[in-house]
């Protein structure tokens, strides 16, 4: 098993494959967009391959993909194929916004992955166009449905925004009434390409957000959190699915925090927080070996941050200015 300076679990890492995306939420990057990576720039398929098997060997055992948008990368599927059948790793599963995904869903399934993050922050189309900036809706909803039809173990993911999707909190809620999903609210992160930024006390924070829920459902009620989980999960009496609140500003879950981040150009992160603490892709490109790549690692994860607050000090003159997109998620 791998442990971090602070006793705590590492065995998930989280792989973005792109920086791209073919929406612009506006909690994500500017409306045009962001100045994307070049190619050479990029981890290539083989050094992602290979970054995960020194990653396996050390302890890592799931692996999620995200982006920007995964499946704006080519051959994306070709790629999952071979990481599943990496030696030891247990699960790899994706998230994705959805808008172009439907047409992949079988052969995810092929592959065998079983989990799937869906984004989603409202289920009205108009308000939909305001936050992504893209008429994709009804795209995002038909992937949806394939997900569930091929049985996929499926969380939609909103970004709660004061002002924004206020009004979606219920109604996102209640999918999870009638179909096997986990409906997961997200407190909005400072990620967003620095077109705005969260400061100060945050409006929709997870205390708010559940005494919203409550205002509906005054029956809900806690229920046990898997080991590791960020979301803090409850249950509707009556309810196919559950419901879950992720702190990400106000960071809760940081005590048992079992993830690191590699970004599309190949920089580690150790918290979602830091300002990346090793450029793996150089090392990698440079003739390194894999014991020595591993010792590099193993180095980063003894100097991980206790907490997002104290990842964020330690930016030092690094403003949060980089977007969602470019980090992974």
């Amino acid at each position: 098993m791998l442990f971090d300076n602070h006793g705590r679990t590492l065995d998930y890492l989280r792989l973005a494959v792109t920086d791209r995306c073919n929406l612009r939420c506006h909690y994500c990057m500017p409306e045009h967009g962001l100045d994307w990576l070049s190619r050479a720039d990029l981890l290539t398929y083989e050094e992602m391959l290979r970054l995960c098997q020194v990653f396996v060997r050390l302890g890592i055992r799931k692996v999620r993909i995200t982006g920007g948008e995964p499946f704006v990368r080519r051959d994306l599927l070709f790629f999952m194929k071979k990481l599943s059948k990496t030696e030891g790793l247990e699960s790899v599963s994706i998230t994705t916004n959805g808008v172009g995904t439907a047409q992949f869903v079988p052969e995810l399934k092929k592959i065998g992955i079983q989990s799937v993050n869906l984004s989603l922050d409202t289920l009205d189309r108009e308000r939909f166009f305001k936050i992504t900036r893209r008429d994709e809706l009804p795209r995002v909803l038909e992937t949806l449905d394939a997900l569930l039809e091929h049985g996929f173990s499926t969380k939609i993911n909103a970004v709660v925004m004061h002002g924004q999707n206020d009004e979606d909190i219920l109604p996102l809620a209640g999918l999870a009434e009638k179909l096997p999903v986990s409906v997961r609210f997200i407190e909005e992160m400072p990620f967003n390409g620095g077109d705005h930024a969260v400061q100060g006390q945050l409006f929709w924070d997870h205390r708010r957000i559940l005494e919203t829920l409550k205002t509906r459902w005054p029956r809900l009620e806690k229920s046990p959190d898997p080991p590791f989980s960020t979301a803090a999960n409850y249950e509707i009496p009556g309810f196919f699915g559950k419901i879950g609140i992720i702190a990400a500003w106000t960071r809760t879950f940081c005590g048992s925090c079992n993830r690191i981040r590699m970004t599309p150009q190949g920089v580690l992160k150790t918290c979602l927080y830091d300002n990346g603490v090793l450029q793996v892709r150089d090392i990698l490109r440079s003739g390194a070996s894999d014991e020595e790549l591993a010792e590099k690692l193993l180095f980063a994860f003894q100097k991980r941050p206790k907490n997002g607050w104290e990842a964020e000090k330690s930016r030092e003159n690094a403003p949060i200015l980089e977007s969602m997109a470019m980090i992974g998620g």
